[in-house]
């Protein structure tokens, strides 16, 4: 592969090119970006017409998969050692062999190699070590991210980098099994200016012993019949979803104190509710918790996806994979898959919260800062009573509230108030509520709001307050109530 060397001088060929993502994005305009997004090159295509300047060929060779004439690259330094890696290949005309596109964020701009999306309605097998490249599920993932700062951060199981590439931390270790992507990893974060420690090895075996502030993951999830040849970066190899178990059940002795696991991943849905499963692996870690379930598909669904992603749509073997893969899923009590996301603290608690929700709705991405503020107000929502009618709380500033009647009544039938941030969540709040939360602007202790309204309402104080203070901590640890 690539030496140091030669990752610079790419880089510099690449923004001689003017290969970044804000200028590609402007040449290729949104009708070419939501092309590639579809893997369609058509509209990028036409949007460079016949143009034979250096982006133009930049763009053709490394993301429309399309040959470029030798001569036009001859200025390219890193050209040698481009063909000497495999990376791209032929003399008159040169293709690549990987992808290399420009991908970044707000903090950093960079670009991911990775191995060639199939584009334009191609359907092709993937090598085993195939090494995916920016997909949807890694970018959500980006998304999930409690923000930074942090000390130590793992990226378990790299793959193309894309996490690493976003990771706010003073160190990177990254892990992965398969060598391959340790490589592409390599090279996207050696372009990007990433410095990271790259190990090879599965699940926590490359970290026995150390402890990071945030360890994030995309493991591959998928739950499989076992097969020689499985693909590394989506099936895991392990029995049902004993990998995303094995996943969660071993952070904590890799986490220091309070520290932070993210992951987007699979889980098995079987005759045991499905909440109850996930608790058990959760409950004995000692970890504060929040578990979103954001999709369930029932085995046809979810066969049929995967088969479709390892190329087999319309093979010989198609229905015999097929059948395969349910009497897999009937063998294990498999009757569906729950996609979602996981994050959990190591709070040491030995009674610790645990969250488990069914979440399809919309929300406002990013929401890592939604896992970071639910996990900073636990502590809060689980005050003696006492404490939470002397503390002075606020409304946070991005929730609304919406009222539902009859045109014309006097008061109307419901009341919601509604988060017009991170996880989007809505309660209806009785009168007395939706009174006692409007008048939380940081200033007066609830107890005095609390009875204020029990005036209004010619209610007791304390009764009043049996009924509002369980709603008020679930509003805390939502993040509807901020404290003061």
């Amino acid at each position: 592969m690539l030496e140091p060397a030669d990752i610079d001088h790419l880089r510099d060929d690449l923004l001689a090119a003017d290969f970044t993502l804000d200028a590609v994005s402007a040449r290729l305009g949104e009708a070419g970006l939501a092309g590639l997004a579809r893997n369609s090159t058509v509209p990028a295509s036409r949007a460079l017409g016949d143009a034979d300047d250096p982006q133009a060929d930049a763009i053709r060779l490394w993301l429309l998969q399309q040959p470029v004439p030798g001569r036009r690259l001859a200025s390219w330094s890193s050209l040698p050692a481009l063909r000497s890696a495999g990376l791209v290949a032929g003399g008159d005309q040169v293709g690549a062999t990987v992808e290399l596109k420009p991908h970044g964020s707000e903090r950093r701009q960079g670009w991911i190699c990775s191995d060639q999306t199939p584009l334009d309605g191609r359907v092709t097998r993937p090598r085993t070590d195939f090494v995916l490249g920016a997909s949807p599920a890694s970018t959500t993932l980006t998304q999930l991210v409690p923000p930074g700062p942090f000390g130590r951060a793992l990226d378990l199981g790299t793959g193309c980098g894309i996490q690493a590439l976003h990771l706010d931390a003073g160190e990177v270790v990254a892990t992965d099994l398969n060598p391959r992507a340790l490589e592409l990893a390599r090279i996207s974060l050696g372009l990007s200016g990433v410095d990271a420690d790259l190990r090879l090895g599965s699940l926590y075996e490359p970290v026995a012993g150390e402890r990071f502030d945030l360890v994030v993951t995309n493991p591959p999830y998928v739950i499989s019949p076992p097969t020689p040849d499985r693909l590394v970066y989506r099936d895991g190899g392990f029995g049902g979803d004993d990998l995303m178990r094995e996943v969660v059940t071993g952070a904590p002795r890799h986490l220091a104190d309070g520290g932070v696991l993210v992951v987007l991943g699979n889980w098995a849905i079987t005759a045991e509710p499905w909440d109850e499963r996930l608790a058990g692996w959760l409950r004995p870690t000692g970890s504060d918790a929040l578990v979103l379930q954001r999709e369930v598909l029932d085995p046809f669904e979810y066969v049929e996806l995967w088969l479709a992603d390892a190329g087999l749509a319309g093979a010989p073997e198609y229905h015999r994979r097929y059948a395969e893969w349910l009497d897999y899923f009937d063998a294990a009590g498999i009757r569906g898959v729950g996609m979602g996301w996981l994050a959990l603290r190591a709070a040491g608690r030995g009674e610790p919260v645990v969250r488990i929700e069914e979440w399809p709705h919309a929300v406002h991405q990013p929401v890592g800062a939604a896992f970071a503020d639910f996990f900073a107000a636990v502590p809060a929502s689980r005050l003696p009573d006492a404490d939470v009618l002397a503390r002075s709380w606020r409304l946070h500033p991005g929730v609304v509230q919406e009222t539902i009647g009859r045109p014309g009544a006097a008061d109307p039938q419901h009341i919601v108030l509604r988060q017009q941030f991170g996880f989007g969540r809505a309660v209806e709040a009785g009168t007395a509520l939706a009174a006692v939360v409007g008048a939380c602007d940081g200033d007066l202790p609830l107890g005095v709001l609390v009875g204020a309204v029990a005036g209004l309402l010619d209610v007791g104080p304390d009764d009043l307050a049996a009924d509002v203070l369980p709603q008020v901590r679930r509003l805390v640890e939502e993040g509807y109530l901020l404290d003061g």
